[in-house]
């Protein structure tokens, strides 16, 4: 905001040119505020050009924090000045889009944007919306976790107070103290990968829950069944078991039911095989109840139906990190899933500025605890995703058998004495330098340049 405009102009064959330009820096050093503009005529000699100064005083805009405590049906905001550190309102917005009008108007009402911090805690999908609305109205917000906050708050108090009001002055004074780190724009991507690999994940530990069911059925009804199929669900035991579900019934199968059963296991399923399952079926100790079929057809049921939304949120998945398509995926061992994962969980890569944060981001790093004389450490944090940390263990797996660097640092750990799991846990650690740089440097994966 201008508060003072000041012109001057005057010949410049008064004054010598080093008298001008000392004056000028005395102007500059007394007054850090101001702004000097020197207009002199285009081409002309000093002694004889017009020197007009334009003398401009800012008054400087002050920095605002916001702290937004998130809820499901409403948001608190608290608004610290960074002049005095005193609070200078606090609102309660709502979660629609006249609530969401009203914080933009009263950002709009202190400063300009630049000069606003945005933070909340990270709160699942309740936050979403709010995101996408700050961003599309080109403000900046940062998210914090919330055991940052909480540790923050236990620092400053010994009362234990909480409130939504005090948990939304806890963020913005936490902001003031912290580097501020925005988050990247155009998120769609991690946030869909995020939510579909989480959704993936919990239909696969849902898929396994119902094969256990499955199988706590058979060992009343057909004991025999799975140990012939090396305990495996496989395509042809699941057509049995929904076209024929009791032993009884597959101990009268003929050769017409053999011929679809080749084609279905595509003439992996031989007639022996045939045979010795219907011996099985007839002479089982297993329980022909009625109830039991019942619950096998449900069961059955929704495992297929499992397996079949599995499938299609693996395509979708595919297809969104395809479009990203990050340098990682050049890596041996690391596929769309496992890529999506990681991009889901770590965003931007930028964010961090040395491998080691994202080691701590995934709960990779070695934890110490020093007390004294007592020493300790050694155990992984386990902080953070657990399912980035399953996912990049589990890419180091064939990495240790298709890549001769990781091999060998692999047997390394193992020379050293280290059990499998924590040999494991060091090359996972190296994988995460190596898609740190990666990523930095823009390249693809090089088997020749790795060391």
């Amino acid at each position: 905001m201008d508060l003072y405009l000041f012109y001057y102009s005057f010949d410049c064959s008064e004054m010598t040119q080093t008298t001008a330009f000392r004056l000028l820096l005395v102007i500059s050093l007394l007054t850090l505020d101001v702004s000097i503009y020197v207009i002199t005529q285009p081409n002309s000699l000093w002694k004889t050009a017009v020197l007009k100064i334009f003398i401009r005083r800012y008054k400087p805009m002050s920095m605002y924090f916001i702290g937004i405590d998130i809820s499901k049906y409403k948001h608190d905001c608290c608004i610290i000045s960074a002049a005095n550190q005193k609070v200078v309102s606090k609102v309660t917005i709502k979660n629609n889009k006249a609530g969401f009008n009203e914080l933009l108007t009263i950002i709009h009402s202190l400063a300009n944007p630049a000069d606003i911090r945005i933070g909340f805690e990270s709160t699942a999908h309740y936050a979403l919306n709010l995101e996408l609305f700050l961003e599309n109205s080109l403000l900046t917000f940062m998210e914090v976790n919330p055991v940052l906050i909480s540790e923050y708050k236990k620092s400053k108090t010994l009362r234990r107070t909480k409130t939504d009001s005090v948990d939304c002055e806890s963020i913005a004074r936490w902001l003031m103290t912290v580097e501020y780190k925005p988050h990247s724009k155009g998120f769609y991507h991690a946030y869909s990968l995020k939510s579909l690999t989480r959704l993936r994940d919990k239909l696969i530990r849902q898929r396994s829950f119902y094969l256990v069911k499955i199988t706590n059925v058979l060992d009343h009804t057909f004991p025999e069944f799975k140990p012939f199929f090396n305990e495996r669900l496989s395509k042809t035991a699941r057509y049995l078991l929904e076209n024929y579900g009791s032993a009884e019934k597959m101990a009268r199968m003929n050769s017409a039911s053999y011929e679809k059963l080749r084609s279905v296991s595509r003439g992996k399923f031989s007639p022996q095989q045939f045979l010795r399952l219907k011996e099985l079926a007839v002479n089982t100790v297993g329980v022909n109840n009625s109830i039991f079929d019942v619950e096998l057809n449900s069961l059955l049921s929704l495992y297929k139906s499992l397996v079949k939304e599995i499938d299609t949120i693996k395509k979708e998945i595919n297809q969104l990190i395809e479009e990203v398509h990050p340098h990682y995926m050049s890596v041996p061992g690391i596929g769309p899933l496992s890529a999506a994962v990681i991009y889901s969980e770590y965003g931007d890569i930028s964010n961090f500025t040395n491998p080691g944060q994202m080691l701590a981001f995934a709960g990779i790093e070695p934890g110490i605890n020093e007390s004294g004389t007592e020493s300790h450490g050694g155990k992984m944090v386990k902080r953070g995703s657990s399912q980035l940390r399953y996912t990049l263990i589990n890419c180091c797996l064939p990495l240790i058998r298709f890549d001769m660097t990781f091999a060998t640092y692999y047997a390394k750990k193992r020379g050293e004495g280290k059990p499998h799991r924590v040999a494991i846990t060091h090359v996972a650690k190296k994988l995460i330098r190596v898609i740190y740089a990666l990523e930095r440097q823009d390249i693809d994966f090089n088997a020749q340049k790795l060391r």
